[in-house]
């Protein structure tokens, strides 16, 4: 199972109808944060997300993004939490979440550990141990100041196992099946050597998500994204502002629907929508889906489910 669930979509500030940006990833019951807007911890038990997680990814710093992580991580520490917390960002996040946390409360009463990264980096370490089925990947973007995107890449999965291959070359079911599944040649009780092959098919590509958080459309955004099962990219404005999105190192709807397009993604969610767009987003949706038909609008709250391909 592999879900994201968006805590915040607003860009900027809060509406009535929308919170700043925040948004959960759940992976076979692990839980991950990216961005953590001012009051991400109401949202997150509004909407059932669970507060065991061990890891929040922040693309970069400005208060929409992170004021949030100094109200989660004083409630954790009244929880009585011990598991330690691991934050990432781009440059300068050591000093900034370092000082962050040390507003409100005398001691954070469980360890975090603030790991500064590049675009380039594969995070393989989830500070638990390492990642077996997959890899949090980080390209750089264009708002600003070192500004990230992040990519979660699963790992290739075991082909398909042709049960009626197996019984026709008169392997018997049980773990002999199960040595092939892993790719293992077999003994047979008559002495026959068999192999996967014929049986077992090619691996199968695991799924990607991708998160931009805030930035122009540009060509690392595209590599990164490239075959995805999923791009969540901002679109601050409609194409009416599309001279204040290259102000302000934002994306229009068109402009996130063209880089899902270039990147051949199967599906895209637009995020970090402004104040004017709070009630109704229609209109991004429609200049989006112009270009790239596969597009939502996220909102607070919308969980989506990102199946296998195959």
């Amino acid at each position: 199972m592999l879900s994201v669930t968006f805590l915040g979509t607003s860009a900027a500030r809060p509406t009535v109808e929308r919170n700043v940006s925040a948004m959960s990833l759940v992976r076979e019951g692990e839980t991950l944060l990216f961005e953590c807007g001012e009051g991400t911890q109401r949202q997150m038990m509004r909407y059932g997300v669970s507060f065991a997680l061990s890891e929040i990814f922040f693309t970069h710093f400005h208060a929409d993004h992170f004021l949030g992580v100094i109200g989660l991580i004083r409630t954790l520490g009244l929880q009585v939490r011990t598991e330690p917390m691991r934050l990432y960002g781009p440059k300068g996040a050591k000093k900034l979440l370092t000082q962050a946390l040390q507003l409100g409360v005398e001691r954070v009463p469980f360890e975090v550990d603030v790991v500064e990264v590049k675009p380039g980096e594969v995070i393989r370490d989830a500070g638990s141990g390492m990642r077996d089925a997959y890899e949090i990947h980080v390209f750089g973007t264009e708002h600003g100041g070192g500004s990230i995107g992040y990519a979660l890449r699963e790992h290739e999965r075991r082909g398909r196992f042709d049960v009626d291959k197996a019984r026709a070359a008169g392997i018997p079911e049980g773990p002999l099946w199960g040595k092939l599944t892993k790719g293992e040649p077999v003994q047979l009780p008559d002495g026959r050597t068999v192999g996967p092959k014929g049986i077992v098919g090619a691996n199968r590509p695991g799924r990607v998500v991708v998160f931009t958080g805030d930035t122009r459309p540009c060509a690392a955004v595209v590599d990164a994204a490239q075959g995805a099962d999923l791009l969540i990219h901002e679109a601050t404005f409609g194409e009416e502002e599309k001279e204040r999105a290259k102000e302000t190192g934002h994306s229009t709807a068109r402009e996130a629907a063209q880089v899902a397009l270039a990147a051949k993604a199967r599906r895209l969610v637009l995020s970090h929508v402004s104040a004017r767009y709070s009630i109704s987003a229609e209109e991004l949706v429609k200049e989006a889906r112009d270009v790239f038909k596969e597009t939502v609008v996220a909102k607070d709250g919308m969980t989506i489910e990102v199946p296998f391909s195959d």
